[in-house]
């Protein structure tokens, strides 16, 4: 199963998760779903764009009723298109009739608090700010793609709030264990689920018993949930997680409303279908969302921006052009370069951070040293017991100790804490070691790794507790000198603020772009480590209808929460607008002053590729001063920039595009960063500003230039007045140094006494021409 499922997931890699209903018509064996592309619709009436459909697909399988039989989706709305059951020849045929972009095969994706709200300087506490002035996301509209929503929460009270915003145009949908009279309301305005393009490509039945599933919004993972009670969910006092992170669970936008598309399904973690993708985001348009949080990603390499096997990138791009601003992960495969996804430059790409809480965790050894580890351990505390390390012998004498590979002597482990150094640091490792130490009769693991701090929950209350690899090597030492290694493990405790400062999480996905170096990606931070929100009653590390999760989808929905805010407070604002805000205003250093570092072997100062602007400053961003504002024109430049075929963009785009014989420069397209790939000798670029603080207004340009790198700006001072409102300016930027280097960092700052707009540089010189220019 898991090789049929790869082979699947080759073409769309984006995690969230949505369903709809089984289609019971025959067709051919060799039939599979495919989407027949067909961009920006032609027509405004819904109903005669599905009927333009049914004539498509007749005049290849021979009638309309065989048509109606085979289509699973027609999309009606943000573009133009339907997924239908073909034969690989039927698919060929479509693919050559006119005005069809492209015939692809269905694919399959995977998914990707207490605290953070009050880190981020959102405390309901505070008499202004974005919170109060957007009076918390009233009236605004979050869209959420992910494995649906508990709809019991107390996170989804509507208590409080007034009518649906009259605008939506969507509907709440039941199914099994969701009834729509009673589990929408005011909060929860939107359920829907859309299934058939998972069912065809998975081909089994749902509802098993390891993996229990609802044809419903209803949400059996727990990820959708989590997800939605983040962004959006109401105030619930007195929430902590086994006593752990006690205080007021809610979303950043407390009093917005939530629309659930469910696309993922309790599979393998999470599995979601680039059909039922697409659909979510063709509905999501229609119905009238403000914001889409996707914590959804795929696999490297990655599509490029006009494939729609990259159902993300295709459906996010009719979304923000008509001004849905679409929040999306980095994903998780960090800390390596060039893992970033949801690269394409129209979509908010959300890396994660730690934050200043921690779960200190006691280790006392028999010879009275105390060391501090993480956990996440509420369990039965136990007196001093046995400690062991597992000795090896042989050629490899420590592979017996290594946490994902333990070799045990059940006699010797039987009621003792066992120590084991782990050479990979996925959750999944510790969990399998730890399964392994309760079946031979331990009662607890040490784990020494790559120090992070996104923990690792052991099932049933087993002690799981995370040191760095010099604690775990100290207490080797004890172990080895010892005649009878003794040790005590207390419960996890709760630390918050000073000295603890946010890094860039060990997980999160990292820059450039594998597609587009030049455009920096991710775009901002928010904190995604140990995370506490709302959760299925299904969800195994679930306490109450709560839990702590990590990744970055949990930091996306910390930033969708922030759009809808800034949504609420600048209603005209466009997609890139708010980015812009949120990127020019984040903070890279932490409360003291300090820089912000990043998580790695081994840590380092963090930089734009690891946490794009910085942490996202939400009220900061709600008047930043200067934008870096764009609209379609610009994102055509992109496009062309790119060297993308005409018709694509014009299919794409809606609009007859013929890019310009000479290739536009892909350094001019406005993104609210400059990055460089391959500088040799010198290179101007333009950018634009638009002024949205106050009209008579003076910036002048204050540079950081990367080390050995010469940056000037023309204009260096920006003058503004009621009728000035946008400035271009260049920026060039020369190698100061015959040397070949790795990427190196700077900041581009417009200042004025009240606001600071920053903006990334990132600089690689390259003076040797490559052999691949040869050409």
């Amino acid at each position: 199963m898991i090789n049929r499922l790869s082979s699947f997931v080759i073409v769309f890699i984006l995690l969230v998760l949505n369903g709809q209903v089984l289609m019971t018509s025959k067709v051919e064996a060799k039939s599979n779903v495919h989407i027949v592309y067909l961009g920006e619709r032609q027509l405004d009436d819904p109903k005669r764009v599905t009927d333009s459909h049914h004539d498509l697909l007749a005049t290849v399988v021979g009638s309309k009723e065989i048509a109606s039989d085979l289509m699973v989706y027609s999309y009606r709305h943000g573009f133009s298109g339907f997924a239908a059951k073909l034969t690989e020849s039927q698919a060929q045929k479509l693919s050559e009739l006119p005005g069809v972009v492209r015939v692809i095969p269905n694919s399959l994706h995977r998914v990707q608090t207490t605290r953070s709200w009050d880190f981020l300087g959102l405390s309901s506490h505070y008499p202004t700010g974005v919170l109060q002035n957007s009076k918390m996301g009233d009236g605004v509209i979050i869209g959420v793609f992910d494995t649906g929503i508990w709809p019991e929460s107390k996170a989804f009270s509507d208590e409080g709030l007034g009518p649906i915003p009259s605008r939506w145009k969507g509907v709440c949908k039941s199914g099994e264990r969701f009834n729509a009279a009673i589990h929408c309301n005011r909060k929860l305005v939107g359920a829907r689920w859309f299934i058939d393009g998972f069912l065809a490509e998975y081909g089994q039945p749902l509802n098993t018993t390891e993996d229990p599933e609802f044809l419903s919004p209803r949400d059996a993972n727990g990820h959708g949930t989590h997800t939605s009670s983040t962004a959006s969910g109401s105030y619930v006092r007195n929430i902590s997680y086994r006593g752990l992170g006690p205080g007021t669970v809610r979303g950043g936008a407390p009093r917005a409303r939530l629309a659930i598309y469910k696309v993922c399904w309790n599979v393998l973690g999470g599995q979601c279908a680039s059909a039922d993708i697409l659909k979510a985001f063709d509905e999501a348009i229609h119905d009238g969302v403000d914001v889409l949080s996707l914590s959804i990603g795929y696999s490297l390499p990655l599509f490029s921006d006009v494939d729609e096997r990259d159902g993300i990138a295709t459906g996010s791009f009719h979304a923000v052009a008509r001004g849905i601003t679409v929040v999306c992960g980095a994903a998780n495969e960090g800390p390596s370069a060039q893992t970033v996804q949801n690269t394409a430059p129209w979509i908010l790409t959300v890396a994660a951070s730690t934050m200043d809480r921690a779960f200190p965790t006691p280790i006392t050894l028999g010879n009275n040293k105390t060391f501090l580890g993480q956990a996440i351990f509420t369990g039965k505390e136990n007196r001093f017991t046995g400690l062991t390390y597992p000795e090896g012998t042989g050629l490899d004498p420590t592979s017996a100790g290594t946490c994902q590979s333990l070799l045990l002597n059940s006699t010797l482990v039987a009621g003792k804490v066992v120590l084991c150094f782990a050479s990979v640091t996925g959750r999944v490792a510790i969990r399998l070691a730890a399964a392994t130490v309760q079946e031979a009769g331990g009662i607890g693991l040490i784990v020494a790794k790559n120090p992070t701090d996104a923990l690792i929950e052991c099932s049933g209350g087993f002690p799981c507790i995370e040191v760095d690899y010099e604690i775990g090597t100290r207490i080797l030492y004890y172990i080895r000198s010892a005649k009878s290694p003794i040790v005590k493990l207390s419960h996890s405790r709760t630390f918050v603020g000073e000295p603890l400062s946010a890094k860039v999480a060990f997980f999160s996905s990292r820059g450039p772009s594998s597609i587009a170096p030049e455009i920096l990606k991710p775009d901002i931070t928010a904190p995604g480590v140990n995370i506490l929100a709302a959760t299925s009653q299904m969800d195994r590390w679930m306490d109450g209808g709560y839990a702590i999760h990590s990744g970055t989808s949990m930091s996306t929905p910390h930033v969708s929460g922030i759009v809808a805010l800034l949504k609420a407070v600048h209603p005209d604002w466009s997609p890139a607008a708010i980015k812009s805000a949120l990127v020019t205003t984040a903070r890279t250093k932490d409360a003291s002053g300090f820089p912000l570092f990043a998580e790695g072997s081994p840590q380092k100062l963090a930089n734009p590729f690891d946490f794009g602007g910085g942490i996202v400053n939400p009220n900061g961003a709600a008047d930043p001063g200067l934008i870096y504002d764009m609209g379609l024109s610009d994102y055509i430049h992109y496009l062309c920039a790119m060297g993308y075929d005409n018709s694509a963009i014009t299919r794409l785009t809606g609009r007859s595009t013929a890019c310009p014989d000479e290739k536009p420069s892909i350094l001019d397209v406005n993104v609210p960063s400059i990055t460089i790939s391959s500088l040799r000798n010198s290179v101007t670029l333009t950018r634009t500003v638009t002024n949205v603080g106050s009209p008579n207004s003076i910036y002048r340009a204050v540079i950081e230039p990367p080390v050995g790198v010469t940056v000037t700006v023309r204009p260096h001072i920006l003058v503004f007045n009621s009728r000035t409102k946008k400035i271009s300016f260049n920026v060039t930027i020369s190698a100061a140094h015959r040397v070949n280097t790795g990427y190196l960092f700077g900041s581009l700052t417009w200042r004025n006494e009240q606001t600071a707009v920053r903006i990334p540089l990132s600089v690689k010189t390259e003076i040797f021409q490559s052999y691949a220019d040869d050409d």
